[in-house]
């Protein structure tokens, strides 16, 4: 691998966590393909990981809990013909799925009042586009 693939701030993936798995894979290539294992798929543990802070750990949990089977999340890759590629992207690929699962939730929307003026032009415009229409009827013209 090219090094720590970082997944927001000075978190990063432990190597020593990661379980890789090759494969026979089906992506792109000739007939080297077919004898090679370029497909990867990478297992990382969350469940049981001490890298993550607590509160990222169990937000993660919370949302990636459809795509983990007893606290393993797994990523494939087997876009490119070389094992090695399909490493950096498998690597990669978790470490971008884990910091959005990791991200801290958006601040709620403040509701505000709509101001007066905007619901009037609204309705006057609502109101002229209505008399548009109501010209465009064929009753006048007998």
């Amino acid at each position: 691998m090219s090094g720590p693939y970082i997944i927001r701030g000075s978190v990063s993936l432990p190597e020593a966590e990661l379980m890789w798995r090759f494969s026979r894979s089906s992506g792109p290539g000739g007939q080297h393909v077919n004898t090679s294992d370029s497909q990867v798929e990478l297992r990382f543990d969350l469940a049981k990981t001490e890298a993550l802070p607590q509160v990222w750990k169990d937000r993660a949990m919370e949302r990636l809990a459809g795509r983990m089977v007893g606290g393993v999340i797994a990523v494939r890759a087997s876009e490119h013909r070389s094992q090695w590629r399909n490493r950096e992207t498998a690597a990669v690929r978790l470490a971008t799925l884990l910091a959005e699962a990791t991200a801290p939730p958006p601040r709620p929307r403040r509701a505000t009042k709509i101001p007066r003026g905007i619901n009037e032009r609204r309705l006057r415009e609502k109101k002229q586009r209505a008399d548009t229409k109501r010209g465009r009827t064929g009753r006048a013209w007998d």
